[in-house]
């Protein structure tokens, strides 16, 4: 395949990026899209010239870091799917493909297409967790689990925080990510002791940090690789409401 990219380029947080393109040839459909910038890097290596540099790990669909913003769409053209198992034949021969950071105030570049999600982390810190008190062991289904609330809680616990969600909300809300953490916590038995006073510091960071307010779009859960569905920002809501106003019953 022969393609042009379009990519931003901006060498720091102060900086005025851009957006330069770049000719590739020879990129087989059946490369994923990082192996491709691997490729283009390798050749901008070879002339001398700065890599682009951007985020990856596992390439597994899992870690969440390969957030990159393709054609306007986070992760690219297709659903469910991480840009690091996104491959090139979803892509045309002669191709104008652009390649940009995610687009949110909470998300600030670092450099061309790597961004600062530290905010995700801070929410986290905030309040996603549990209380686990050391000593034995309890034994197995000593807590039962109703199936819904188990099947729910694995469903939300899906989201690999990688701010797709974030940057297709034209608010720039974490509202979905934020949703699938609360909810994941909140149907477990372990997740009780903390469950009001976890929504309540984790919005409050949420807001806090620069990230905008849900109005129901629905541009987070068509961008999401793992399909959280919407309606755990319900949930989040729920909670919320119920924490805040004193009522803090199931």
């Amino acid at each position: 395949m022969k393609l042009t990219l379009r990519i931003w380029r901006q060498k720091g947080p102060g900086d005025k990026g851009a957006m330069v393109e770049y000719p590739v040839d020879g990129i087989s459909e059946d490369a994923s899209f990082l192996e491709m910038l691997d490729v283009l890097n390798e050749e901008l290596i070879a002339k001398g010239e700065e890599p682009v540099a951007f985020d990856h790990d596992c390439r597994e669909g899992i870690c969440g870091m390969c957030s990159l913003v393709i054609n306007g769409t986070p992760h690219g053209p297709e659903r469910n799917t991480t840009t690091c198992q996104l491959h090139m034949r979803k892509f045309r021969d002669g191709e104008v493909i652009d390649v940009e950071p995610w687009r949110a105030k909470a998300f600030p570049v670092v450099k061309d297409l790597v961004v600062d999600r530290g905010a995700f982390d801070r929410i986290i810190k905030s309040g996603g967790f549990i209380s686990a008190p050391t000593g034995t062991a309890p034994e197995a289904h000593s807590t039962p689990v109703p199936k819904p609330d188990a099947d729910r809680a694995f469903e939300a616990a899906e989201c690999i925080g990688c701010g797709a969600c974030v940057a297709a909300c034209p608010n720039g809300s974490a509202s979905l990510f934020l949703g699938a953490k609360v909810t994941h916590l909140g149907l477990m038995p372990q997740g009780q002791p903390e469950r009001w006073d976890r929504v309540v510091s984790m919005l409050e960071t949420h807001d806090a940090e620069g990230f905008g307010g849900c109005t129901n779009t629905g541009e987070c859960t068509v961008a999401c690789p793992k399909g959280i569905p919407l309606d755990v920002i319900g949930r989040l809501n729920h909670d919320y409401i119920k924490a805040t106003a004193g009522g803090r019953k199931q």
